[in-house]
């Protein structure tokens, strides 16, 4: 008989445990909570905004990164030359040479560090651009259907979750 009564107390106890646990879920349904999910690389590289942005870029730094290519090419050569003549030279001349070479070289990596930076430092002025009109647009769509959260990437997204495509599709139609 004992052991019938702990066994009620034990279902009793795991339906109260149950309850505490799905209460939670059964008042977010009811708030009916709205989420979207949108894309952000895939707004950064895809929209008409992102390909303008990359146009403007590549126009920008195109010169110097040919400018670049072109002295680490005239640098490879003339240390290939050095290489092929170093017997003929003297001591004196092999090491000028060798000594004019090392500075090419770091003058070189210094320019394409500043370059580096001058390239990174406009993708993200440009990106920051795009982001700013984006989330406006995140904006309107969420007020428009009623979504009360957008996350950025998500594990899994539900295709009808997703909005990506409409904010691509909104920041096209900007002027």
């Amino acid at each position: 008989m004992k052991l019938c009564l702990s066994s009620k107390w034990v279902q009793w106890g795991l339906l109260a445990c149950v309850s505490v646990i799905a209460a939670p879920q059964v008042f977010a349904q009811d708030v009916g909570t709205r989420v979207a999910v949108v894309n952000s690389e895939k707004v950064f590289n895809e929209s008409n905004l992102a390909k303008a942005m990359q146009t403007r870029l590549q126009n920008e730094f195109t010169k110097r990164q040919n400018d670049l290519r072109d002295s680490a090419q005239k640098i490879k050569s003339a240390a290939e030359k050095l290489d092929r003549d170093a017997a003929v030279m003297s001591e004196a001349e092999r090491v000028r040479r060798q000594r004019e070479l090392a500075d090419q070289d770091r003058e070189l990596q210094r320019k394409q560090r500043e370059f580096t930076e001058d390239l990174n430092q406009r993708t993200f002025e440009e990106r920051a651009k795009i982001a700013e009109k984006a989330n406006l647009v995140l904006k309107q769509i969420a007020e428009q259907r009623k979504i009360d959260v957008i996350v950025q990437e998500a594990a899994y997204v539900s295709p009808k979750a997703d909005v990506t495509d409409d904010v691509i599709k909104a920041l096209n139609s900007l002027k």
